[in-house]
């Protein structure tokens, strides 16, 4: 099996549409910037939604007009509807990607409306991507846990994914949105999805709330997992979940990567460069422990 793991920084997106200070659009492109130079090369790098609810996202237009555009990076953007998709079309991204969630509940609070209904919203995001050629990643949130709802069964996470997967996504990012979960509940979900789903169509995407992402993705690659999310100095976080903390950092990620003898193509230094830069700009430290440790080793040059 590959060696080779593909990285989707998310940081960009998911992880500054948390962020309660407005980020102006030139820290939005050096930071795109940055993050190629450090050899990431799918960048989730704006969200097409309307301002009035995310308003950290607003400029998505610009940011995508000012980006490196060098070959092998692929930006892609959150269209979640038809006039999403048609401003992320415009402004040339190379992928766009629809959020569903396993959970009932959430799916209500979180975009305000069902499961079902919000799958029939994205077929026709997905009609439309498919005649213009433009790929759709899907994401499927609550995997692992719901704030409202709790356990999540592994069935009805690979019973979406699936429904996500015919309806004609290339990819689907598998969610644990809230952090709760471990190895174990972890291979227990994947093992569902698996059984109707091929690895190579699985992303996993994990919050580390209780510390565990790490851990997840360790168990995630020893089932054949090769595409993992995860958002430069641990940005992002979950508006829905009390104490919910960032995505698993992406120093961390290439950390382990590097050290178990996968191949991701990230230069860690550059890469811990861009965080300590991001997190100067939040006024805060790094949420990644690698990062944090090689400032501290940097510190004597």
């Amino acid at each position: 099996m590959t060696r080779d793991v593909k990285i989707v920084e998310v940081g960009p997106r998911d992880g500054l549409q948390n962020e309660r200070q407005a980020i102006d659009i030139d820290t939005k492109v050096v930071l795109v910037e940055r993050l190629v130079e450090a050899g990431l090369r799918n960048i989730e790098a704006v969200s097409f939604v309307s301002p009035k609810w995310v308003p950290q996202m607003a400029g998505g237009a610009e940011v995508m007009a000012r980006v490196p555009r060098l070959p092998g990076v692929r930006y892609s953007a959150l269209a979640p509807n038809m006039k999403g998709f048609g401003a992320a079309l415009a402004a040339g991204c190379d992928e766009v990607a629809v959020f569903g969630a396993a959970s009932e509940t959430f799916s209500q609070r979180n975009i305000n409306c069902s499961i079902r209904e919000s799958l029939d919203r994205f077929r026709p995001v997905l009609e439309a991507a498919a005649t213009a050629g433009v790929p759709v990643r899907g994401y499927v949130s609550c995997v692992l846990g719901c704030p409202y709802e709790g356990r999540v069964a592994p069935g009805r996470v690979a019973e979406i994914a699936l429904r996500l997967r015919e309806m004609g996504c290339h990819e689907v990012s598998l969610g644990d949105t809230i952090g709760r979960g471990t190895p174990s509940s972890t291979v227990a979900m994947l093992e569902a999805c698996l059984a109707r789903l091929p690895a190579s169509v699985l992303a996993g995407h994990f919050h580390d709330t209780y510390g565990m992402a790490i851990a997840n993705i360790a168990a995630s690659l020893s089932l054949g997992l090769r595409t993992f999310d995860s958002s430069v100095s641990g940005l992002g976080g979950c508006p829905y979940a009390k104490g919910a903390s960032g995505n698993v950092a992406t120093e961390d990620l290439v950390y382990l990567l590097d050290g178990m003898g996968y191949r991701c193509g990230v230069d860690l230094a550059k890469l811990a460069d861009v965080g300590r830069f991001i997190s100067a700009v939040l006024g805060r430290a790094s949420s990644s422990r690698v990062g944090q440790a090689l400032a501290f080793s940097d510190s004597p040059r």
